[in-house]
C-alpha cells in the first residue's frame, strides 16, 4: 500500500478513499479484479473533517462495508471508531492506495483508461485502469457566501471542535444540524455563541435529539439567535449582517460558515460527463451506474448531484456492489438512462 509504481494496469481504478471509494474497491476485489484507489487527501478525508467527538445519526451495521462487522462501544459509532473501521476494511482486503495524489486528468477510452496524478511535492504518475469509477463526495467543497471578508482566517467552513474558543464570542452561520450542532457544542465549552440564519426558523430536518435542545437553549438566552438575517460581510472581530432592523455588527473573534457542501462538477464535466443544467444530476444508468461515458460510473453523493443530502454512507455503499456486477456482466446492461428532475 506504500509503493507508487507508474504505468500500473488495474481493472478498477475508484477515485475518492471514502467509504464508498473503499466499498466499490472491496467489491471489485472480491470479484477477483485488481482495483487501485487513489484520493487527494488521507484515507476517509471527508470523516477526517467531522467534529471531534461526533457520533453518527446510524447505527454501526449501516455502515458496514466489504460485509466486515463495525465493533462500537455504544450504539452508534463515533468518528473515531468509524475511521479505524475503514483503515482496517483496507488492511483486510490489502485494497492498493494512493493517498495525497490529486487526480488531474483521465485520459483514454472503455477499457484503456490513464489515470494523470500529482502528489504535494509535484511528483507525477499514471496509473492505467480498464474502468473507473468516481467515488469523490463533496465535503471537501463548502458552499460560498459570496461576500466580502469570506475568507479572512477567522472564518470556517468546518466545525472540528470547541475547545479553542473557550470565553469567546463566536458566530455559528447556519439553521440545520452541522451549525445546531457546533452551536450547543460552542455552547457548553463556554464560549458565547450566537447563531445566525436567513430563514425565519431552525431547519426542519434537524435530529430529533438536537432540536428541543437548541431550541431550548435559545429560549432561555443562552445561545442568541438571529433569524431572518443576510450576512453583508465579515471582518475582523465583527459579522455586520442585515436585517428588518437595519444593518447591525455581531462581535466574532471566530465564525464558523456551516453552509453545506456540494460535489466538484468540475471535475465531473471534465470527463465528459453530462450535468442536468438546474440539479447538476448526472446523466448515468440507474442499474449500472455507468455515465455517459463509456466505462466511467459514478459511486456515492455524487449520484445526487446538488441534492446531497439523498445519499449518505448507507446507501452508497452498495453503489461498489451495483457496478462491479455490472462490469462483471452479473447485473443487466442498458443504455445510460436520463438525468432524473431535481427532487425526485
Amino acid at each position: 500500500m506504500t509503493s507508487r509504481p507508474n504505468a500500473e494496469s488495474y481493472d478498477v481504478i475508484c477515485i475518492g478513499a471514502g467509504p464508498t471509494g473503499l466499498a466499490s474497491a472491496i467489491e471489485a476485489k472480491r470479484a477477483g479484479m485488481r482495483p487501485l484507489v487513489i484520493d487527494k487527501g488521507c484515507l476517509c478525508n471527508s470523516l477526517l473533517h467531522y467534529p471531534v467527538n461526533m457520533q453518527f445519526f446510524t447505527t454501526p451495521e449501516r455502515m458496514e462495508i466489504g460485509d466486515l462487522p463495525m465493533t462500537t462501544a455504544g450504539s452508534k459509532p463515533t468518528r473515531p471508531e468509524a475511521l479505524k473501521y475503514y483503515r482496517r476494511a483496507a488492511e483486510h482486503y490489502a485494497i492498493e492506495v494512493r493517498l495525497y495524489e490529486r487526480v488531474q486528468k483521465i485520459t483514454g477510452h472503455d477499457g484503456a483508461f490513464v489515470v494523470h496524478t500529482t502528489n504535494d511535492s509535484g511528483a507525477s504518475a499514471q496509473y492505467h485502469g480498464k474502468k473507473i469509477v468516481i467515488a469523490t463526495g463533496y465535503y471537501d467543497r463548502p458552499n460560498p457566501l459570496g461576500i466580502p471578508g469570506e475568507d479572512l482566517p477567522h472564518v470556517s467552513h468546518y466545525f472540528t471542535e470547541p475547545h479553542p474558543y473557550w470565553n469567546q464570542d463566536v458566530v455559528v452561520i447556519g439553521g440545520k444540524n452541522s451549525a445546531a450542532e457546533a452551536a450547543l457544542d460552542l455552547f457548553r465549552a463556554g464560549a458565547r455563541v450566537t447563531l445566525i440564519h436567513r430563514q425565519p426558523a431552525l431547519g426542519k430536518s434537524l435530529k430529533f435529539w438536537v432540536k428541543p435542545d437548541i431550541e431550548n437553549r435559545i429560549h432561555a438566552g443562552e445561545i442568541r439567535a438571529i433569524f431572518n438575517a443576510q450576512i453583508a460581510r465579515i471582518e475582523p472581530h465583527r459579522v455586520c449582517i442585515k436585517n428588518g432592523s437595519g444593518e447591525q455588527a455581531v462581535a466574532a473573534e471566530q465564525v464558523f460558515a456551516m453552509t453545506g457542501y456540494h460535489p466538484d462538477f468540475d471535475f465531473l464535466e471534465r470527463q465528459g460527463i453530462r450535468l442536468d443544467p438546474e440539479s447538476k444530476r448526472p446523466a448515468i444508468n440507474p442499474e449500472t451506474l455507468e455515465s455517459n461515458v463509456p466505462g466511467i460510473y459514478l459511486a456515492g453523493v455524487v449520484v445526487g448531484g446538488k441534492h446531497t443530502s439523498d445519499i449518505f454512507i448507507e446507501n452508497g455503499r452498495f453503489h461498489g456492489r451495483q457496478i462491479i456486477a455490472a462490469i462483471s456482466g452479473k447485473g443487466s446492461l442498458h443504455e445510460p438512462a436520463p438525468v432524473a428532475p431535481p427532487g425526485e
